[in-house]
């Protein structure tokens, strides 16, 4: 008779390893419901966009009239002449493109609404390699017929750098700072980006005020993250059975 090998007491219940493991898959299943919230803002965005490309310029005094009774006007192709813009004073806002990194010139533009007085311009791209900028006149009042859409301003990140107000060097749209810089009272709390130029005789400024491509890989990225939460409790789960069968 072939003698027993004792395997020695069972190991106790894993509770660390297992409380890690609810942990880690309860991040990554919010992680992949956090992926799903971003697709449904971006398919809801690209829909609006491509709306948008055959939507005729509605007045800007009218839009921001809207705006202020709590309407959405993010993505509104309006119209506007602003007096004297080709050569207002301009902040240099870092953006960066497909051809490479520059900047671009925010201006404000005195506008007839029942709450603002005034909105600010992106007048578009000029980029790093190229010295020169439009002039400055502020006696020139010569108005400029502006079509463009209003955008709502991106949040800083942390990652995002401050703002260097006196050396006019800008890396988020902070509308009431660059109000003030400009002296522009009472802002729209929209930017209104051009789709035509305010200075067509200058071809390095290159209004652009949609990208040309937006990219969506939200649904990839979701499934990603279900995946992975679900291959650890596939592994957590055999490592249980293993103990269980010790």
């Amino acid at each position: 008779m072939t003698d027993r090998v004792d395997p020695g007491p069972r190991k106790g219940f894993p509770l660390g390893l297992t409380i890690a493991t609810l942990i880690a898959a309860a991040i990554l299943v919010w992680l992949g419901t956090w992926q799903l919230q971003r697709l449904a803002w971006k398919e809801d965005l690209l829909a609006r966009i491509a709306a948008l490309q055959a939507a005729p310029a509605k007045p800007l005094g009218g839009a921001l009239d809207a705006l202020a009774h709590g309407a959405n006007a993010d993505f509104t192709r309006v119209v506007v002449d602003c007096p004297g813009l080709g050569s207002a004073p301009y902040l240099e806002l870092y953006s960066v493109r497909e051809s490479g990194a520059g900047l671009r010139l925010i201006s404000a533009c005195a506008v007839e609404s029942a709450k603002y007085r005034t909105i600010l311009v992106d007048r578009g791209f000029v980029a790093d390699t190229i010295s020169a900028r439009p002039p400055v006149d502020l006696a020139d009042r010569t108005p400029v017929r502006l079509v463009g859409v209003l955008r709502s301003p991106d949040k800083a990140s942390f990652v995002t750098p401050k703002n260097d107000v006196a050396g006019n060097h800008w890396y988020s749209r902070d509308i009431p700072a660059m109000a003030a810089h400009l002296k522009a009272p009472s802002p729209a709390p929209v930017i209104l980006t051009a789709e035509t130029s305010s200075n067509p005789t200058w071809q390095a400024l290159k209004p652009q005020p949609l990208p040309a491509e937006i990219p969506n890989r939200h649904l990839e990225y979701a499934l990603t993250w279900f995946g992975l939460a679900g291959a650890l409790v596939a592994v957590y789960a055999a490592m249980l059975w293993r103990w269980w069968k010790a």
